[in-house]
């Protein structure tokens, strides 16, 4: 905290990093891949792509991703109509993507990620996203439940949202191997 009593930049990364530690690893694993399949910051099918399945997984998601970068765009700065069909709508497809690939098993794994991947105006919108994407049919009943259950009733109904950009983007990390000595 500073003089003013507001958490200082490394408080809030420090948080954001718990808050990603407290992540089951699967889901840790799908939100560091989505970010470099989103902004392209490494060979996703290199690195990510252990069979065929998650090939055909990695190669569905950078099709679903094309629209992230017009989506950060066009993020709605009110709560205009207008402005929001062209924003949701897209919104809620990538979502169900996402929840459709069974690694974000919460709103806060679901929240995390797409703060990171539209930005912190995002925010808002981001509930409302959620609550549809985990309502469709394409998910079966119970984890539809499981999903809607996640989301606090703080978190659907809040009056505001903070708009500071998150700082902590989790990367892969390159596992060490503890038998070799250190340098």
């Amino acid at each position: 905290m500073d003089m003013s009593g507001k958490p200082t930049d490394g408080t809030i990364t420090l948080a954001e990093m718990r808050e990603f530690a407290s992540f089951p690893a699967a889901t840790q694993r799908y939100i560091r891949r989505s970010l470099d399949v989103a902004f392209h910051r490494a060979d996703a099918m290199e690195l990510w792509c252990r069979d065929v399945v998650e090939a055909a997984s990695i190669r569905a998601q950078a099709r679903i991703y094309e629209r992230i970068q017009n989506l950060r765009a066009i993020v709605p700065d009110d709560s205009g109509l207008e402005q929001m069909e062209p924003f949701m709508a897209p919104l809620i497809t990538i979502s169900a993507f996402d929840l459709g690939q069974d690694r974000l098993s919460s709103f806060s794994a679901y929240r995390f990620l797409y703060e990171r991947l539209l930005g912190a105006g995002a925010r808002p919108w981001l509930p409302g996203a959620f609550c549809a994407a985990a309502s469709l049919p394409n998910l079966h009943p119970d984890k539809r439940r499981l999903l809607l259950q996640s989301i606090s009733e703080a978190a659907a109904t809040a009056i505001g949202w903070s708009n500071r950009e998150p700082s902590f983007y989790p990367e892969w990390v390159e596992k060490v191997d503890v038998t070799k000595p250190a340098n």
